[in-house]
């Protein structure tokens, strides 16, 4: 049974509504921050407050959704905490009233990419999961280069206030697209996939496999120690090629980054739905090492070559490690817990280590690059992305065939 029209158009343009939103948070508060006085270091602490409440949000809000099926009911209160953040943005900026902004906008956040996780895993059929996936990204990656080339123009030639206003202006859209996803066709899961978590909690016909269970999974292991050495790899990647962007470019320092930033995201969105259809027809394992490939490939690239164009184009292969994780990881993690349930609890384990992963990133390549330069930072760089290919190679296997690693279900239940 296929879920209707109406819902499928609705996650996509949820999709591209909420990135569209989430780019208001992205460069443009530290430019609003700066044009108002605000030191570096302060700067610094009050984004590092987002990324707190992003981790301390991820594991709590997946646990949540998987005990109550809580999709829209947690997706329409976290666009309305965006919004709300991003209008805290636009005001006069007060230390508390950003720190708050920034706190609530890393939970929100948080909330919405599981909530989104949740719905696409309800309304998709089994057999189209990683290209729906792929759909995701796609129209979350067209969202977010539309969202940042508007927001931008808008503060260069409006207000600094004005990317806050308009990002905060597309959670009205979300949250329309969000209505026009039938509670039906979530209500009717089970006709379109056997994975534990798909239909709501009263229509599992098993209870969960034990915490201790997901915990011990050696795959789920392997996942999350892959997606830490990937963020360790990925996360400064751009903001250090950006440092070089500075020193050459001068005044077009922002220009060339918005290109460094808005090329792969469109591309991104060209590959993302192939790499899904790819992970279906070729398994999980080879796409993933080839997504993951490009981030140490980059680093290379840009620890033997600083001409702009060479970085410029060398940049465009963050469409495919984007386009991948994006992607693979949610479709691996539905594989890992189709038996046993709990996807958005190990969703959020993902998340966390993503972000654990990214955190260190920043702050071990900054001080690697202080001290020895870029072109070595960029090396360690390299090798964090090395080891995360390895960390696919040696151990984790192939999801797509759902080896049974979990108790088999009692008698009646869904079997894959």
């Amino acid at each position: 049974m296929k879920a209707s029209d109406g819902t499928l158009r609705s996650l996509n343009w949820l999709n591209f509504a909420i990135a569209g939103m989430q780019a208001g948070f992205g460069p443009f508060v530290s430019v609003r921050l700066t044009a108002s006085g605000w030191d570096a270091g302060t700067i610094g602490l009050v984004l590092s407050a987002g990324a707190i409440g992003s981790v301390a949000a991820q594991v709590p809000s997946g646990m949540l959704i998987d005990r109550f099926g809580t999709r829209r009911a947690m997706a329409a209160p976290a666009i309305v905490g965006s919004m709300a953040a991003l209008l805290m943005l636009s005001l006069a900026p007060g230390f508390l009233l950003v720190l708050g902004a920034e706190v609530a906008q890393g939970a929100c956040g948080v909330g919405l990419s599981l909530a989104v996780a949740a719905l696409t895993l309800s309304v998709s059929r089994q057999e189209r999961l990683g290209e729906r996936f792929g759909r995701n990204v796609r129209y979350g990656a067209v969202g977010a280069a539309l969202g940042t080339a508007v927001l931008g123009a808008a503060g260069s030639w409006i207000s600094p206030t004005a990317p806050f206003l308009l990002a905060a202006a597309l959670g009205v859209p979300a949250l329309l697209a969000l209505g026009g996803i039938h509670a039906t066709d979530i209500a009717t899961a089970d006709r379109r996939t056997g994975h534990h978590t798909a239909p709501p909690p009263h229509a599992r016909r098993t209870p969960p496999a034990p915490l201790r269970a997901l915990l011990a999974d050696r795959r789920l292991q392997a996942l999350l120690g892959c997606v830490a050495l990937f963020q360790l790899a990925n996360a400064s990647l751009l903001p250090l090629a950006a440092t070089e962007f500075a020193r050459q470019a001068g005044s077009r320092a922002d220009m060339v980054t918005a290109a460094a930033v808005i090329g792969p995201q469109l591309l991104a969105a060209v590959l993302s739905p192939h790499v899904g259809m790819a992970a279906q027809l070729h398994g999980r394992r080879i796409i993933l090492m080839l997504g993951l490939a490009a981030v140490p490939l980059r680093a290379l690239a840009f620890a033997f070559s600083s001409a702009i164009p060479a970085m410029l184009t060398v940049q465009l292969l963050d469409a495919l490690d984007a386009a991948v994780i994006g992607t693979l990881i949610p479709l691996i993690v539905a594989d890992i817990t189709h038996r046993g349930g709990r996807f958005n609890f190990a969703l959020g384990l993902t998340g966390l280590a993503s972000s654990l992963g990214a955190s260190f990133s920043t702050t071990a390549s900054g001080s690697i690059a202080v001290l020895a330069g870029l072109p070595i930072a960029f090396l360690a760089l390299a090798a964090a992305g090395l080891g995360a290919v390895l960390v696919v190679w040696f151990l984790l296997p192939e999801t797509v065939h759902l080896p049974a690693a979990w108790p088999a279900p009692s008698s009646g239940a869904a079997i894959p």
